[in-house]
């Protein structure tokens, strides 16, 4: 491990900043003693952060999270079957799901009365009406010579007999043909096969055996579904009035007026092809970058850039850009593509004086990325940032899911400024945090959460970012106390980390995820 990794002094501007909110909040009268605890706390909290970095995700900007912003995803036709939506389909003259046997590389039944992964289909989107359909084992179903015959899930790659026209009943969207190549319908005559031979107009009565009950069983809302829902022209029309409305310079000036001396911007690996990156994405978040740079040295602000969404798909979630949540970034034509993003990002910003640090990826999952395949990543993507600058820190996600903490020490050592990226939620874990109540919570933060925290806190080891937090639990009904001593109790505990922390996001419909809601209602004080 590096011998000695010291955490970047802050410019005078953040001593300034910093020295002025901890000024403020000691001296400022406080009305009653809860209130007054409080601003001591911040004042505390201020004093100990003077050295670290109190960033901010700029989320749904650059690389889109549907559930940020829903509202962007309003006009697109069929907008409930954009890609890596799964379906399950059902027979009602049978009764009975649909299923690719062994989950791919055979036959098409439908003979399986409680649906599971074989029998859950996801969508890739061709236009409004015209889909593919992707099977548990990556295969996709086709009708075998283009129909008059049987179906089955085969192909690697999907043709032209492989891409179905779902047409839905007008009055139950649910209830649904598909028509094959060459015109005929695919049907269920018998629970041992489907076949795609039905000819003519299918009714819609249980007894037909072309109709089917779809049933929508998992969504994605990604810049891949909004680019390829919309199409080329309207998705640049609508991410253009996206990123130039969503965050502009003011939301610097709130941040630093908030103490905050950083922000940590999500992209996706297309922006290393902007303005023509390949379809289905558009041009327009190289622009959006370059200004936000921009705007953070007009308000002395320093910028993480995070490779948020990699191609194939580091953790097969929407964020990550990923067309129908698989997990195939392991493949060495990904891998490749990514790390010629990160040359091209570290290429185009190593100069400019905002520039903090260069995130190689963001949340790769274990088990279906490999710490062997991470790591040499890793290695290389450092070595690719430190061709174009010295100064700036590389960053590097630890993986979600089962893994150990200190899983990427190792391959930190002898390293100079690097940064150890780790994601802090009471969320997303049922077992753990479902039927906590709010003491639970915030008790959790200030035990398990800080004793974790601390065993990364090592002192010849990377610095350690708590790149992602949140003030949301699982908890309902909270008040707003409840909410402040959840919040003050994470700002507390993350302010232990070595490098900083980044508050995940500036701006979200969901109120407890927007930093700038929760500042301006008093839920978050710094």
């Amino acid at each position: 491990m590096a011998t000695s990794n010291p955490v970047q002094h802050p410019t005078k501007w953040s001593e300034g900043l910093l020295g002025l909110a901890f000024l403020v909040l000691t001296l400022t009268s406080c009305s009653g003693t809860a209130a007054g605890g409080r601003r001591a706390l911040q004042a505390r909290r201020l004093s100990n952060s003077t050295q670290k970095y109190l960033s901010v995700n700029l989320g749904g900007w650059l690389n889109i999270e549907g559930w940020i912003k829903p509202s962007l995803f309003d006009a697109i036709p069929d907008k409930d079957l954009l890609d890596g939506t799964r379906i399950q389909l059902k027979s009602v003259k049978q009764g009975t799901y649909m299923v690719a046997e062994n989950g791919g590389g055979d036959v098409v039944v439908v003979n399986r009365t409680n649906p599971s992964g074989w029998e859950t289909f996801r969508i890739w989107r061709v236009k409004a009406g015209i889909y593919q359909l992707r099977v548990f084992n990556k295969q996709f179903i086709g009708a075998a010579n283009g129909g008059g015959g049987i179906v089955n899930a085969v192909a690697t790659k999907p043709s032209e007999w492989e891409t179905f026209e779902i047409i839905r009943n007008s009055v139950d969207s649910n209830r649904v043909h598909i028509k094959v190549s060459n015109g005929m319908y695919m049907q269920a005559q018998t629970k041992d096969e489907v076949t795609a031979d039905f000819e003519g107009e299918p009714g819609w009565d249980d007894d037909n055996a072309a109709t089917f009950e779809m049933s929508i069983v998992g969504r994605m809302q990604g810049e891949f579904q909004i680019s390829n829902g919309y199409g080329p022209d309207k998705a640049a029309q609508v991410l253009q009035e996206h990123r130039n409305s969503y965050i502009t310079e003011d939301d610097f000036v709130f941040l630093s007026k908030h103490s905050i001396n950083t922000v940590r911007i999500p992209v996706g690996w297309w922006i290393a092809s902007d303005p023509d990156p390949p379809a289905p994405f558009v041009g327009g978040s190289l622009k959006a970058l370059d200004t936000a740079f921009q705007w953070a040295m007009n308000h002395g602000i320093k910028v993480i850039i995070d490779l948020h969404a990699a191609p194939g798909s580091q953790n097969g979630d929407e964020h990550s850009g990923s067309r129908d949540g698989f997990i195939e970034w392991t493949d060495s034509d990904n891998i490749e593509t990514s790390l010629s993003a990160i040359d091209f990002l570290a290429a185009r910003y190593a100069a400019h004086p905002s520039l903090l640090g260069i995130e190689l990826l963001n949340e790769p999952r274990a088990p279906g990325v490999d710490l062997n395949s991470l790591s040499t990543y890793y290695t290389r993507g450092y070595n690719i940032v430190r061709k174009h600058t010295a100064s700036a820190y590389v960053i590097m996600s630890n993986r979600i899911g089962p893994a150990e903490p200190t899983e990427l020490f190792q391959i930190n050592n002898g390293l100079n400024k690097t940064v150890v990226d780790v994601h802090y939620y009471n969320l997303f874990d049922d077992a753990t945090f479902k039927n906590m109540t709010v003491q639970q919570n915030i008790d959790y933060i200030r035990n398990q959460r800080a004793t974790t925290l601390q065993t990364l806190l090592t002192s010849n080891g990377p610095l350690i970012l708590v790149g992602e937090w949140v003030a949301e639990w699982m908890v309902e009904n909270g008040s707003q106390a409840d909410y402040q001593r959840f919040a003050d109790a994470q700002l507390e505990v993350y302010g232990n980390a070595s490098f900083g922390w980044a508050y995940w996001t500036l701006r979200n419909v969901n109120e407890h995820w927007s930093f700038e809601w929760m500042v301006n209602n008093q839920y978050i004080q710094l």
